[in-house]
Formats: C-alpha cells, sequence, structure tokens
C-alpha cells in the first residue's frame, strides 16, 4: 500500500500529495477517507483526469446532485463554470452551498480545467475550529439552539446570492425554500461538532427575538472568519479541490474572470443535533433573549449569562455557567434591558 502525504493547510483542510485520484487502490483510498474525515477540505494538485473519472471519484462519496443550471454537455451531473462572469456581491460571500435545503449536500468536488491569467482563489473556514475555540459554556449554550437557513425569502441576509447560478447551481427555481437546523452539529462522518450557520443562509434563530437572534448569529459569522480558521486555496489547472459543507464555509473573490471549472454536487443527509433533545431543557429556547444596549450585548438564558464587550467580539463569545438568579445580577452599567425573567 502507497502512504499517501497529508500536509495539513495552515488554517483548515489538507493537501494530500502522491495520490492519482484516477486509479486509487484501498489501501490509497482508506487514506484519503480518514483525512476528509478529519479535514473536511482536501486539495490535489497536478492531477489529470476525464470528466468521466470525475464523476466516478465523486460517485465513491455519495449520490450526485445534477445541477438545474450551467450543466454540462456530455455529463449531466458536472455543473460548468461560466468563463466570462461579471464581478458581482454574490459571488464575494461566505456561505455554505444549499443550507437552505432540509437535507443539506454532502459537499463538492470541484476540478480547475482552465484559468484566467490572473489566478483566481477561494477561502475556506474550518467550522470544526471555529466551534472548537468557543469555550465550553458558549458551546452548551449554542448546542441547545436552532437557526433558519432560508433562499432570498423577505427580509433574508441572502444578499441576493440567490441570482448567482454558480455560487448555488442547485438553487435555480428554488426560491423560498428554507429549512430549520441546528446550530451546533454532530458531523455524520467525523462524529465531531460543528457550527452550521453561514451569513448567505441562516435568517435568524428559532424562538429567539429578531434583533437578538441576527446579534447572535453576527458574532458567530466574525468568529468562524478568524484568521486562524481560513486556508486560502490558489487555482490552478489540474487542481481538485473537495469540501464538505457541513464543515466548512467558503468565500470566493470577485473578479473579471473565473477559472474554467467542473463541479460535482454530492446529496448529504439529514444534520443530526450536538446534543439528544431528550438532553435539553424544553424552556431553554422559549426563555432566550438578548438585547443591544449601551454597546453591550447581555444575554439570559436557563443557567447562563452572557455579558460581551465590542471589544471582544471578535476574539471570544464568553458564556458563563450557571448564572445567578436575575435579583443576584451585580450592579453593572448595561442601560436599559428588558427584565430576565
Amino acid at each position: 500500500m502507497t502512504l499517501l502525504e497529508v500536509h495539513p493547510l495552515e488554517g483548515a483542510g489538507a493537501e494530500i500529495l502522491g495520490a492519482d485520484i484516477s486509479s486509487m487502490n484501498a489501501g490509497e483510498w482508506s487514506q484519503i477517507e480518514a483525512a476528509f474525515a478529519s479535514f473536511g477540505l482536501l486539495v490535489f494538485r497536478d492531477q489529470i483526469i476525464t470528466e468521466d473519472e470525475h464523476v466516478t471519484f465523486a460517485a465513491r462519496w455519495g449520490r450526485a446532485v445534477q445541477p438545474k443550471s450551467n450543466i454540462h454537455g456530455v455529463f449531466p451531473e458536472i455543473a460548468v463554470s461560466p468563463t466570462n462572469a461579471t464581478p458581482s456581491n454574490e459571488r464575494g460571500v461566505w456561505h455554505a452551498d444549499q443550507s437552505f435545503l432540509s437535507v443539506p449536500t454532502l459537499g463538492a468536488v470541484e476540478v480547475v480545467r482552465g484559468q484566467p491569467a490572473d489566478g483566481a482563489h477561494t477561502r475556506f473556514a474550518s467550522t470544526y475550529a471555529a466551534f472548537d475555540a468557543l469555550t465550553t459554556g458558549t458551546q452548551k449554550a449554542l448546542e441547545a439552539l436552532t437557526a433558519v437557513h432560508a433562499l432570498n425569502t423577505e427580509g433574508s441576509s441572502n444578499h441576493g446570492i440567490g441570482d448567482c447560478s454558480w455560487c448555488d447551481p442547485l438553487a435555480q427555481g428554488s426560491e423560498g425554500a428554507s429549512a430549520k437546523h441546528p446550530i451546533v452539529i454532530l458531523h455524520p462522518i467525523s462524529g465531531r461538532k460543528a457550527l452550521f450557520v453561514n451569513p448567505t443562509f441562516t435568517t435568524s434563530v428559532v424562538d429567539m427575538e429578531e434583533a437578538a437572534g441576527l446579534a447572535l448569529l453576527n458574532q458567530l459569522y466574525e468568529h468562524c472568519q478568524r484568521p486562524e480558521f481560513i486556508a486560502n486555496v490558489e487555482w490552478e489547472p489540474g487542481t481538485v479541490v473537495m469540501w464538505d459543507n457541513r464543515a466548512m464555509l467558503h468565500f470566493t473573490e470577485p473578479s473579471e474572470l473565473t477559472p474554467l471549472t467542473h463541479r460535482v454536487t454530492l446529496g448529504g443527509t439529514t444534520l443530526r443535533p450536538a446534543i439528544t433533545p431528550d438532553k435539553v431543557d424544553p424552556s431553554l429556547t422559549q426563555r432566550a433573549g438578548a438585547t443591544l444596549a449601551g454597546g453591550i450585548l447581555t444575554a439570559a438564558m436557563t443557567g447562563i449569562a452572557e455579558v460581551i464587550h465590542p471589544e471582544r467580539v471578535k476574539q471570544d463569545i464568553e458564556i458563563v455557567s450557571e448564572a445567578p438568579e436575575p435579583d443576584d445580577l451585580p450592579e453593572l452599567d448595561f442601560g436599559e434591558l428588558p427584565p430576565l425573567d
């Protein structure tokens, strides 16, 4: 058995050396499976593969989902990137593909077929790492929460990405699609916990006042975008990139031209919460509340108190367990706050 070289990338994912994905033996395949479960993002360089070999490699991971636009003329599983794309805000947004589906996609296998002269790249952020970096109290609080993901619903934070056929080639004709997912999932492949929110499709927190929910989500987005969780992948002809939508966010810089790429998107499974419902206080999310006052975010939940100063928001989301009862709260100047009951 050939031992493949797995080189972790700075921030997220890994580059695999020594693999020819057009012809792998069982031992090599098992190594790649283990690496994908561990890292959620794999990069293979100098791969010379046909469209048929691309589809075959992708099929080993799961069912290919046929795109609704930019379809390859011979292989309907493959979405082909437009070679002359107009720069737009839609392409420069952090997101996880199709999180608005009730069963989000597993991820994608993308092959670079050609590249513009000025180069191109995509950034990936590990939501495994983002979750692991949170304090224990924050993790436990978030595990009890559920978020709504939607495509182009009125008042959503979609930033118009539903009109970007290449960002989400499965989204065409799906306007108004929505689903609820745990904010913290138990990953179906690795068994690890990961944050599952993104600023493109996540619109609200279930049973949380709208402003408070958006404030919490915005903190999580900023947290996920910390540099130490991010890898920058350069697109070069012969590069194959495979990422897991349940453990990664990605962001493509707007440019005058996009690299010519072929993408196969893979069907996923229903997402499981990090904790089972019978272990969650049923009144927890019902009593969750938050307010922005005096530049300080204060939230109160069952057994949880949260006080975040603006200067700390990007670096820490701190939730202290075993909060004092409302009558015993320390005398801190939060401005006008609602009662904590």
